[in-house]
């Protein structure tokens, strides 16, 4: 059965429904962070999986929507960053890059390490480490086959999918956790006098005005910049540059809302505008609705307790480090909290995942413009080169070992 992209949205919109009305029932939700989209979308997904073992008909998604609302959630990331904040953010895209780097590290070294100790291929360290966990699907994908021909692996495709579905799981259902602690630990708060990057504030929520003109003219700048991002690809593969689609239209929207608004003070440009921050927060909850919604759980039954085992290490060992280590060296700050807890979703699952806990933790406790900054640039850019490059030079020493 395959459900077509116009049916596909029809249910994400349904399922990111069922988050909102779950996170405004129950108050332990909204407590600890848990995103909305995470929260439909991983009751969706149960039942998908139960309709399908019911059946027994294999049910399939068009997923094509997904990719567009992506691209178009990280277009308004782009253009809410502004000079200052760019300036500001600097030295935080550093450390968290430094940071990243160990860690993707430290995620292949437990993975081979628990493997080997338990008498499994030790290449499969590799994806139950920063190819599943910090790289996701796309990485898996990639590297499933090139580990399977290199040292003979059966399953590698399965055990690094699995891993990148309870990653993903895992990341989003903690992350929040994680943010929230830290904050009342170290009773921080944010600005609430600014405006939020994605969403409004819950206080805000059902009260906010809106009229078309601030909608359309959100529209159609983000139109633009995709259009340009689209352009800015195009030559970058020419070149041989290849990078991920929601990477250019990130950077397209630094550009624009650092170069129009100064080069045409007045034209009304609507990057911070709460026209804006709806649109990003309806995009960024449908693409991890569709994302979680349909992940067919019984995939995970295969799972064998070697990875289970290192997947429940991997996620202690990240925790306490986050908390205890990273939260500081970033600052030990309301961002530094943000960031922390987003990160947590990053390391485990995505980068969108990552975003979604910021939003929920953010519509909370006050905005924190820099972590949208650093989080995303981080994630979406450095951390996939860092990650080929560790991936890269274990393999090798796997295979010369």
């Amino acid at each position: 059965m395959h459900v077509d992209g116009r049916h596909t949205l029809i249910l994400a919109i349904i399922v990111l429904f069922l988050g909102r009305y779950l996170t405004r029932r129950f108050a332990l939700l909204t407590r600890f962070s848990i995103p909305e989209p995470v929260t439909g979308g991983l009751i969706a997904s149960l039942v998908l999986t139960a309709a399908i073992a019911g059946s027994g008909v294999a049910i399939t998604f068009d997923l094509g929507n997904r990719d567009v609302l992506l691209i178009a959630f990280f277009t308004t990331i782009g253009l809410s960053a502004r000079a200052p904040l760019l300036v500001a953010g600097g030295m935080a895209v550093v450390v968290l890059t430094l940071i990243a780097a160990v860690n993707i590290a430290l995620q292949n070294a437990i993975g081979v390490g628990l493997m080997r100790a338990m008498g499994e291929p030790p290449a499969f360290g590799l994806l139950a480490g920063s190819a599943g966990l910090l790289g996701g699907h796309g990485t898996v994908a990639a590297w499933a086959p090139v580990l399977t021909q290199r040292f003979g692996l059966t399953g590698a495709a399965e055990i690094g999918a699995a891993t990148a579905t309870i990653g993903l799981i895992v990341g989003g259902v903690l992350g929040g956790p994680l943010g929230e602690k830290l904050i009342v630990r170290h009773g921080l708060s944010g600005q609430r006098a600014q405006a939020l990057a994605v969403g409004l504030p819950r206080a805000r929520e059902g009260s906010e005005k809106l009229d078309a003109n601030a909608v359309l003219a959100s529209l159609l700048v983000i139109a633009v910049a995709m259009a340009l991002a689209d352009v800015a690809n195009d030559h970058l593969a020419r070149a041989g540059v290849v990078l991920p689609d929601f990477v250019a239209s990130l950077v397209v929207g630094i550009v624009l809302s650092n170069s129009i608004p100064y080069l045409w003070p007045r034209l009304p440009w609507p990057a911070g505008s709460a026209a804006m921050g709806l649109i990003a927060e309806v995009a960024l909850g449908l693409f991890l609705a569709m994302s979680l919604m349909t992940m067919n759980l019984a995939t995970l039954r295969g799972s064998a307790l070697p990875l289970l085992v290192v997947l429940v290490v991997q996620a202690l060992v990240t925790w306490w480090l986050l908390s205890h280590v990273v939260f500081r060296l970033l600052g030990g700050t309301y961002d530094a909290a943000v960031t922390t807890g987003g990160y947590f979703g990053l390391t485990m699952g995505a980068t969108p995942t990552a975003i979604a806990i910021m939003t929920a933790i953010v519509k909370t406790h006050g905005a924190s413009p820099r972590a949208f900054l650093v989080v995303p640039l981080v994630g979406g850019f450095f951390v996939d080169i860092i990650n080929a490059l560790v991936l890269q030079a274990y393999a090798q020493w796997l295979a010369s070992s």
